[in-house]
């Protein structure tokens, strides 16, 4: 199998040991940083020099406290200093002029400058979302005090290098698909996750942790998940992927998630592939009806409206939650939801939402279910999965496959529609046309699964509101 993986996906492939490692962990990296270095310190037996490893991080990768030193480096000592970090980049529409910040370390963009030369040679790669990861070089501009008006200091952008700097080639990542049985796919998927196939007991548990995936590879596909606690939730939505966003716990507010009438800036919706707000129990909100409402609106049909100024988005939305096991609802007849803040205690939110992820079924993280070995690289998987977004070939699939029953409830369709062809990326990216789809397992790993998320939702709007009881999903079925 690992020869195999080798074979078809080259130097996309690293060797991660997080069972018998804590390396990695003492350098509290995500996953796409880490096999980002583990792709440029490892040989072709999988082994690196921790040392050498060691000092590329504690040069180029501060952390925030070290932001001090750092910066007097660069302003008093009028040092170029180089480091691996994010950057945003902000453009001024009365004077033109670009700027930039690092959200990790608390530089605004009033502290900085963008010269025209600089931005000209990388404006095409800073400009590819709010926050790009990068390879940066800081300088520094001195005051001029003599000026008039006077010139303050800032610190100047040198250099830029883009963190993911080969191309994503779609087409190579679908013929390799084609290389691997279904199971040993499932196994490839666990680890470039950083999970251990082996440590799952069950095939269900495989797929209802790779189903945390689906708004990876999805637009606008809006999740829940209830779940025990340590089952890697909060991992997999924030460690994982470069293009997603986790806030845990706090308070969470219209401004931030969607737009900042103050600052003119747009929210947390508008430059991501997707938002979980985890620890959900725990969150609350400025205004719980203003919320509601705008996220109602979003999770309808992408578009979003603050005072005069509307926007559209595709982020994913995922509420994620701890539950009690005597909550965990089997048979439709407990409400799940009342463990949510009062926010989402309404039917016509609720029902936005696609579907839910049955986290009872993911057993508690332990040391069998970490990865040792061969796996494809998190940051190339990450990059992956963002491409997929794009790709609306499946979509087309999955409408002409499936067949609606009569008078289903459009939302219903909507739903299941979105979900299976989320699986249909993840588990069949090979698949280019109808006649490439195996209807039977087509079946089986995505529509079924797709109309049982769904039917969740249903029955638990039917306890929330009574409009919606004895309204079960109908069939939807494979032609």
């Amino acid at each position: 199998m690992e020869g195999k993986l080798k074979n078809s996906f080259s130097d996309m492939v690293v060797y991660k040991d997080l069972k018998n490692s804590n390396f990695f962990s003492a350098l509290s990296l995500p996953s796409f940083m880490r096999d980002w270095l583990l792709r440029r310190f490892e040989d072709a037996d999988g082994k690196f020099d921790s040392d050498e490893l060691s000092n590329f991080v504690r040069q180029f990768i501060p952390k925030k406290y070290e932001w001090n030193a750092i910066k007097s480096r660069i302003v008093m000592d009028n040092e170029h200093v180089k480091i691996l970090a994010k950057i945003s980049v902000e453009i001024d529409v009365a004077t033109g002029e670009a700027s930039f910040s690092l959200p990790d370390f608390g530089l605004s963009s009033k502290e900085t400058m963008i010269d025209d030369n600089i931005w000209s040679m990388y404006k095409d790669e800073l400009i590819g979302g709010r926050e790009v990861w990068g390879m940066i070089q800081l300088g520094y501009r001195p005051p001029d005090y003599e000026a008039r008006p006077k010139i303050p200091g800032k610190i100047r952008l040198l250099k830029f290098q883009n963190f993911c700097p080969y191309k994503i080639n779609l087409d190579f990542y679908k013929n390799a698909r084609k290389n691997f049985s279904f199971d040993e796919w499932l196994k490839i998927l666990l680890g470039a996750i950083d999970y251990n196939a082996a440590g799952y007991a069950t095939e269900e548990e495989k797929i209802t942790m790779l189903t945390r995936l689906l708004p990876f590879v999805e637009k606008r596909l809006n999740l829940i998940e209830l779940a025990p606690k340590g089952t890697g939730k909060s991992y997999v939505f924030g460690r994982v992927s470069r293009f997603g966003w986790l806030s845990s716990g706090g308070v969470m507010s219209r401004a931030k998630m969607f737009y900042d009438m103050q600052k003119r800036q747009e929210g947390l919706v508008a430059y991501n592939d997707f938002v979980t707000l985890d620890e959900v129990q725990t969150i609350s909100f400025t205004d719980t009806d203003e919320m509601r409402a705008a996220m109602k609106g979003y999770l309808e049909n992408g578009v979003y409206t603050v005072g005069n100024h509307s926007n559209n988005a595709e982020a994913g939305m995922i509420l994620s939650g701890n539950i009690p096991k005597a909550v965990m609802d089997m048979d439709g007849e407990v409400n799940m939801f009342d463990e949510l803040p009062s926010v989402f205690h309404e039917s016509a939110l609720i029902e936005r939402f696609h579907g839910f992820i049955k986290g009872w079924n993911i057993p508690r993280m332990n040391d069998d279910m970490k990865i040792c070995g061969w796996a494809l690289n998190s940051e190339y998987f990450c990059s992956i999965m963002h491409e997929l977004r794009e790709d609306i070939s499946y979509r087309a699939i999955v409408d002409r496959i499936v067949k609606v029953p009569d008078k289903a409830d459009t939302r219903d369709t909507a739903a299941i529609k979105r979900i299976a062809t989320a699986y249909l990326k993840l588990f069949f990216p090979n698949v280019q046309n109808v006649d490439d789809v195996d209807k039977e397992l087509f079946n089986q790993y995505c529509l079924s699964r797709a109309c049982n998320m769904r039917s969740v939702i249903r029955k638990q709007l039917a306890l929330l509101d009574i409009e919606y009881a004895g309204k079960d999903i109908p069939k939807f079925e494979v032609i």
